[in-house]
């Protein structure tokens, strides 16, 4: 972690400590972990609340296109830096709720969504319109990759239900600070009902 992203991190947790969620940038450890099911061949990724861009760098190294990646950021100090950074990434600087307002791409051809964001300090209402606004620019089979400092999906359970999506936890690191957890939020594949008529 780099000295002044950390110090960069910190005030913009200052300033506003519900949007953040934490006091300081994701560690190397939860950045390969959030990462370790994307690829090259993944295609292009969504990014939410990149921040300093620890989650971004990893993709990079791990093989995604720098032009293939859409970073959301809501915080204007960090989408400058996001630009200055990543300057082949397409960087929105807005409100993850908008995403069910946009269609990033001609139709839904995303291969992932890694998300920064600190589900467990945003409302259930807002929640369920930025899920809604990532999985309608996912294709299908692909998947929403988050964490949380803790060990429960940040994600209510009924919430999961009602929109047909399951959370599958994939690793927990203690090489973080806080600590944290990754899960996999993925739809549930619809299952057609076979019909006895025509047997």
């Amino acid at each position: 972690m780099q000295t002044n992203d950390a110090f960069s991190f910190l005030m913009a947790w200052a300033a506003a400590p519900f949007r953040i969620g934490s006091v300081t940038p994701s560690s190397a450890t939860l950045s390969a972990l959030m990462t370790k099911e994307v690829g090259p061949d993944t295609g292009p990724v969504l990014e939410l609340g990149p921040g300093t861009g620890p989650f971004t760098r990893a993709l990079i190294e791990k093989g995604v296109r720098e032009n293939d990646l859409t970073l959301i950021e809501a915080d204007s100090d960090f989408a400058a830096m996001l630009t200055k950074r990543f300057p082949a990434a397409r960087i929105f600087e807005m409100d993850a709720t908008g995403l069910r307002h946009m269609a990033l791409y001609n139709g839904p051809v995303l291969g992932a969504a890694i998300s920064g964001l600190p589900f467990r300090l945003i409302s259930p209402r807002r929640t369920r319109l930025i899920l809604e606004g990532v999985f309608a620019n996912l294709r299908p089979g692909a998947s929403l990759y988050q964490f949380t400092l803790g060990l429960r999906c940040p994600i209510d359970q009924t919430l999961l239900d009602q929109l047909d999506l399951r959370a599958t936890r994939i690793g927990h690191t203690l090489l973080n600070f806080p600590p944290a957890t990754v899960y996999r939020i993925s739809r549930i594949p619809v299952t057609k009902s076979y019909d006895w008529r025509y047997a």
